[in-house]
């Protein structure tokens, strides 16, 4: 079963394809299984007979287009002789003639379906395909990011067997806050950083030493993602890339954090923030 928070981007995804195609109806859904897949969401329907429709892969407009793993489409639904007739009853309940469908691909592998239909039987044009196409690829992006937070997340919250791990914990405290910046899902995000916080407090004190540590300096976000970066040795300008900003925007972030932290230089700044346990 597909997490249900990935049914947040699938919803945006045929939000925006209905206002940038025009298309009066939209619908999708995510598989469930290797090559089952159910529509979850409609959106321009009269009827509710495409809501919970099970598609099997090769069977149907978007059967073919996941067992083809590409767009495909038809002018006149009920008489094409491309694709199988198994869902006509649902397609013909909604009143729909022109349909096309368009995969969601991931790692090679399909993920989901878009569709968006008119009701008149009317060939679709280039900017209806590129805007279906475009919603897709948003698709695939975020599942790509949600994605690497699970295998990130899962491998924060396996046990720390000894101080040489603490390389992959920073830089798996890295990779999490860049990429907590790009989940649209807010439980997620919060997920994220909260575990991000607790590998920032796991440090360990060398034997028989005692931590004291300064007093807290509120950091914004961004400032701490600026520094999570640097603390990695990452560059300005590779750490804009991470982050999705202007490097001369990091430059601004890494002074203004380097100023609370009183320190002169990035690894003045990388160090106190790490003695403030905000930094892994």
């Amino acid at each position: 079963m597909p997490d249900p928070a990935e049914a947040v981007e699938m919803q945006a995804a045929l939000v925006r394809l209905r206002r940038s195609s025009g298309l009066p109806v939209v619908f999708g859904g995510l598989l469930h299984e290797t090559s089952r897949l159910r529509i979850a969401h409609v959106s321009g329907a009269l009827t509710a007979a495409l809501h919970g429709l099970g598609i099997s892969a090769g069977n149907g407009l978007g059967g073919k287009s996941i067992a083809l793993s590409r767009p495909c489409a038809v002018t006149d639904y009920h008489v094409s002789r491309h694709i199988s007739h198994e869902y006509d009853a649902a397609v013909s309940a909604e009143g729909l003639r022109s349909v096309l469908a368009v995969p969601v691909v991931v790692r090679r592998r399909v993920r989901g379906v878009l569709y968006g239909a008119l009701r008149r039987p009317v060939a679709l044009g280039d900017r209806v395909f590129d805007a279906a196409v475009a919603a897709a690829r948003d698709v695939e992006q975020a599942l790509v990011v949600r994605d690497e937070v699970q295998e990130l997340l899962a491998c924060a919250r396996e046990p720390i067997a000894d101080s040489g791990c603490w390389e992959e914990v920073r830089q798996i405290h890295t990779e999490l806050r860049a990429l907590a910046s790009q989940v649209v899902d807010p439980g997620l995000r919060e997920t994220i950083l909260g575990v991000c916080g607790r590998l920032s407090g796991a440090t360990v004190a060398p034997e028989g030493a005692v931590e004291t540590a300064p007093p807290p300096v509120a950091l914004s976000p961004r400032e701490l993602d600026v520094l999570a970066c640097v603390a990695s040795g990452a560059t300005n300008s590779t750490t804009a890339e991470r982050l999705g900003l202007r490097p001369e925007t990091v430059k601004g972030y890494l002074r203004g954090a380097m100023r609370k932290l009183g320190a002169h230089t990035r690894l003045e700044a990388v160090v106190a923030a790490r003695r403030a346990g905000m930094l892994p």
